[in-house]
């Protein structure tokens, strides 16, 4: 059994499923149900056929992650066979399933969402235990009570926007109107979240900031899971989204592994999203910024972080960037770019490091809709471990990490090490 010097890497590859999950069914984008969506295996058949060819070329290759049992992990959860998807129907191409070295499997979620928060804290040992509130109605989203709060928060005679919209869509859109009202530009999606947009320069950032801060306990005691603010800049035809986005999470009902960590003395480092996911408890030290950055941050761990350290990341661009957005083509760039700029991490862990590979939920390209989409996901660690897991629970995989690092708390799950 490892001693207290063992350190935990986990890494949370945003929306990359592998298809499966037993109930998709009962779960929807544009009223057609999840069920046989697959986002790596779409993906990968894509790729095979030349129908992701914007910036890169052929079969998709993952040749790290695949040794670590990715190709294996997506037949586990779906029957989907990488090599068969390289080339069409029975062809031997580059895609994946290459005998894995690594300790693989799969995982598949309880919580009743498909969304950030449930796969993050279900991953760290809490299953969600209610259903969130989401605003399904794409028009008039919000209801009217809501809306006069925001208002009143915000000083202001009305919002615009009240609809399902993508942020750099709406943004575009609505932006000239929203500096010439002063009305904040309020929007939804099949997520479980209010998102506010404003000019940092004509609304200003910390009105922006303060608004969504005050106006955040009311949605989470309507169990709404996230207030949103989507600060931007620029003139007409030409605005920009900053960096100055901040996220109002409810907080988890109860602890994680991140309290568990934290509580037994640990250093804790959250790379990405985790702070805000996590409502900034029990996260130690914050580091943000696009992927490029956080591959760089979590190289940085690997490198100094202490003994005992618990290291948890969200790699975000996967589901932000290309899932929502249905870019096969970028979501393939996205994956060989990880795949290759996670190899001299992986070369850099000690020998009693553990680096788990998981995602939070799928967000399937090729799938109708702009939604996430219910699947399984892989499970695929690096460390002093090998074999096949199965399929597992998320919660399996915080209480995994916990019994690597010695901690004395399991959540709702248990360690398959």
């Amino acid at each position: 059994m490892p001693d207290q010097s063992a350190r935990a890497f986990l890494v949370v590859m945003d929306s990359v499923g592998i298809g499966g999950a037993p109930d998709a069914a009962q779960f929807f984008n544009d009223e057609l149900p999840d069920t046989g969506a697959n986002t790596l295996g779409h993906i990968i058949a894509a790729c095979a056929q030349g129908q992701a060819e914007d910036g890169r070329s052929g079969p998709l290759t993952l040749p790290n992650l695949d040794a670590l049992g990715l190709g294996a992990a997506l037949h586990l959860a779906s029957g989907f066979q990488g090599k068969e998807g390289a080339q069409g129907q029975g062809g031997q191409g580059e895609g994946v399933g290459v005998s894995p070295e690594g300790l693989w499997g799969a995982a598949q979620e309880v919580s009743l969402g498909k969304d950030t928060p449930s796969g993050h804290w279900e991953l760290a040992g809490l299953p969600v235990p209610w259903d969130w509130t989401y605003f399904t109605d794409k028009t008039n989203s919000f209801p009217p009570d809501l809306i006069a709060q925001v208002c009143r928060l915000a000083g202001t005679d009305g919002i615009l926007g009240n609809e399902h919209a993508s942020g750099t869509e709406i943004i575009a859109r609505l932006g000239q109107q929203h500096e010439a009202t002063g009305f904040p530009i309020c929007y939804t999606s099949a997520d479980s979240v209010l998102q506010i947009a404003a000019h940092e320069q004509t609304f200003g950032l910390d009105r922006l900031l303060t608004l969504c801060a005050s106006l955040a306990p009311t949605l989470h005691a309507m169990k709404v899971g996230r207030v949103i603010a989507r600060p931007f800049t620029g003139v007409p035809g030409a605005y920009t989204r900053t960096g100055n986005r901040r996220d109002y999470a409810i907080e988890p009902p109860g602890t994680t592994l991140l309290d568990w960590a934290t509580a037994a003395g640990r250093p804790v480092y959250s790379i990405g999203k985790i702070r805000d996911i996590f409502a900034g408890r029990g996260t130690g030290q914050v580091l943000k910024g696009p992927d490029r950055d956080l591959m760089g941050y979590l190289s940085q761990c690997v490198e100094s972080a202490e003994d005992g350290s618990l290291t948890f990341a969200n790699f975000v661009e996967f589901d932000s960037l290309y899932g929502h957005r249905r870019d096969v083509s970028g979501y393939a760039r996205q994956l060989e770019w990880f795949d290759a700029a996670i190899a001299p991490v992986l070369s850099a862990l000690r020998p009693d490091d553990l680096m788990i590979f998981t995602a939070d939920h799928g967000n399937d390209p090729t799938w109708p809709g702009t939604d996430h989409t219910r699947e399984r996901v892989p499970v695929l660690a690096k460390g002093p471990y090998s074999g096949h897991l199965g399929i597992c629970g998320f919660s399996d995989v915080g209480a995994s990490v916990a019994a690597h690092l010695g901690l004395p708390e399991r959540g709702a799950g248990e360690s398959f090490l």
